[in-house]
């Protein structure tokens, strides 16, 4: 092992133990009692780690390519964390999909639950959920007192949140009732431990009302009433997420000449399903045709593990080659409380714990499926699950960190969109329900792109546009145009608003990645002309490891 994957390696055992939650999420052992410090001083040692970090990558040789590709890679990410830290965004890390508020609820979804260690892990972990709140609620205090507040929106929607998790919903008993449960329903059995965990199950809830009870009481009369970030902070999140710096000005008119030809195409396609009736007639028959669609939460669950199972089998040696541990895919049922959009959990370093797709039902139990198919390729094969299974696989050729630690959002979630748009093509949604879906899916993609810049830039909407031609971009005028313009039911669109808000830069990673993907495999093929081979090409991409976007063209010119 080179030394650049000895820093790499160090680097992940040091954040292992500094944050126990993220060693869990990470799948790396030992660490599955302990609980993360969300408070100002947690986020100073991680900013210590980072920098130390920084100076051993500086100070090591680079033996090859491989350790050139994973230290720049590297570099790059502590780089953009220590920016964020300066800046102060630790002390308003508030929103309704990715901050501590969710964090510390979704980890006990990935612990394991089959042995009495796991469970007096799990009782371990609920007890110091009183402490991990605290210390977030101490970087939310600090943030006031240095005018770095978060958006009141977030916390408002926050508190929602936490209320239900903790039972404090009428009719809702709380997240960690539910563990309880779990545990009584398991093969173990002792007195002792179950009275430890329903003690901390007690005290968690406790804690997460209280929690609800600050965000709503305390923290959102003196919480920042605007929503829109503005350039600078936006561009700095949109570079970490997408690892690129963009001309966020070209990226929102691009955005508008996508989804008109997204939605010339789904009028295309509406016409295949019912001829003359127009887009919306058509979705109303794809939604209301008991033919076309699954009855009952458990039955759509495993159709959608018989559909990963299936694509699974043909794809693997015909469109890629799929380790035998990456295989393994689990379609799951997501708690309640969370944002309504599907999502996937990679597997643990030593794939003990599978790859996981959660799909929130948002109390649905009637499931039409024409948009279903081409989000379970996203989230699945040869989606998600396949490139970060790949990823974790590649023990002998992708440093620890890369492996574990190296996610940039505008790389994966711009390979699983492409992966939609790469079935279509393979023929995997011929039908044309299906790739109505994917257009729909496509929609909604090139939707986020506009308003999650137009919003936080306040820009005006195209003059030639008939949706409010020449308005300055709100959250109202957001949520109307959503509505009206990504096909999916409102219920859904309207916790998007919120969570574009609350992540600035993050909504437009997944077509922006795309289009990097798409724009790569185009200069693969002028290059490679007749020779060039399709299955080659994705193996040597993804086996480069996540990077951002700019390091990804970089170094997709090599290929």
């Amino acid at each position: 092992m080179s030394q650049i994957y000895d820093v790499a390696d160090s680097y992940v055992e040091r954040m292992a133990a500094q944050n126990p939650l993220l060693a869990t999420a990470l799948g790396v052992p030992g660490y599955d009692g302990g609980m993360a410090d969300f408070s100002p001083d947690g986020a100073a040692e991680v900013a210590s780690i980072n920098r130390d970090t920084l100076v051993q990558l500086d100070a090591a040789p680079v033996e090859g390519e491989r350790d050139r590709v994973a230290a720049d890679s590297m570099r790059e990410s502590l780089t953009t964390s220590l920016e964020l830290f300066e800046d102060g965004e630790h002390l308003r890390d508030l929103n309704i999909l990715g901050s501590p508020v969710q964090e510390l609820r979704m980890i006990f979804d990935l612990m394991p639950t089959e042995t009495e260690e796991d469970w007096h892990n799990i009782a371990s972990r609920m007890a110091l959920v009183p402490k991990g709140l605290a210390g977030y609620q101490a970087s939310l205090k600090e943030g006031l007192q240095q005018s770095r507040a978060g958006a009141r929106r977030q916390a408002v929607e926050c508190a929602v949140q936490a209320d239900l998790w903790s039972g404090g919903v009428a009719g809702q008993s709380s997240f960690f009732a539910g563990l309880l449960s779990a545990y009584v329903d398991s093969e173990v059995d002792s007195t002792t431990l179950r009275q430890d965990i329903e003690q901390a199950a007690g005290v968690a809830a406790r804690a997460y009302l209280e929690l609800a009870k600050f965000l709503r009481d305390d923290y959102a009369p003196a919480a920042d009433e605007r929503d829109a970030v503005g350039a600078e902070r936006y561009s700095r999140s949109a570079r970490v997420y997408c690892g690129s710096e963009l001309d966020l000005q070209e990226t929102y008119a691009w955005g508008w000449e996508e989804l008109r030809w997204v939605e010339s195409e789904m009028h295309k396609t509406a016409e295949k399903i019912l001829p003359g009736k127009g887009v919306e007639a058509a979705k109303e028959l794809l939604e209301s045709d008991p033919g076309r669609a699954v009855d009952g939460v458990e039955p759509f669950r495993q159709w959608m593990q018989d559909l990963q199972d299936k694509t699974i089998e043909e794809m693997d040696g015909a469109h890629f080659d799929i380790p035998e541990q990456v295989k393994t895919v689990e379609a799951l049922i997501a708690p309640p409380g969370g944002a309504l959009a599907m999502y996937y959990t990679p597997p643990s370093e030593d794939f003990s714990r599978p790859g996981r797709t959660w799909y929130p039902t948002g109390g649905k139990t009637r499931f039409p499926l024409w948009g279903e198919v081409s989000i379970a390729y996203h989230e699945g094969v040869p989606g998600h699950h396949f490139q970060q299974g790949v990823t974790k696989y590649l023990s002998e050729d992708l440093s620890r960190f890369q492996r574990l630690m190296g996610w940039v959002s505008g790389h994966g979630e711009g390979w699983a969109l492409y992966a939609e748009r790469l079935m279509a093509e393979l023929g995997y949604l011929d039908n044309p329900d299906y790739y109505l879906g994917m257009l729909r899916a496509q929609a909604l993609r090139d939707v986020r792109v506009i308003i999650d810049i137009g919003m936080h830039l306040q820009l005006p909407i195209p003059t030639d546009e008939s949706f409010h031609s020449g308005a300055t971009w709100t959250p109202e005028l957001g949520l109307e145009f959503i509505q009206q313009r990504s096909h999916f039911p409102p219920e859904f669109v309207a916790s998007e608003i919120s969570r574009y808000l609350g992540l600035p830069g993050q909504a437009i990673s997944y077509k922006v990645g795309e289009r990097a993907w798409l724009d790569a495999r185009s200069d693969a093929k002028t290059r490679a002309g007749a020779q060039f081979d399709l299955k080659q090409f994705h193996t040597r991409a993804l086996n480069l490891g996540p990077m951002g976007l700019d390091q990804m063209k970089r170094e997709m010119a090599r290929i």
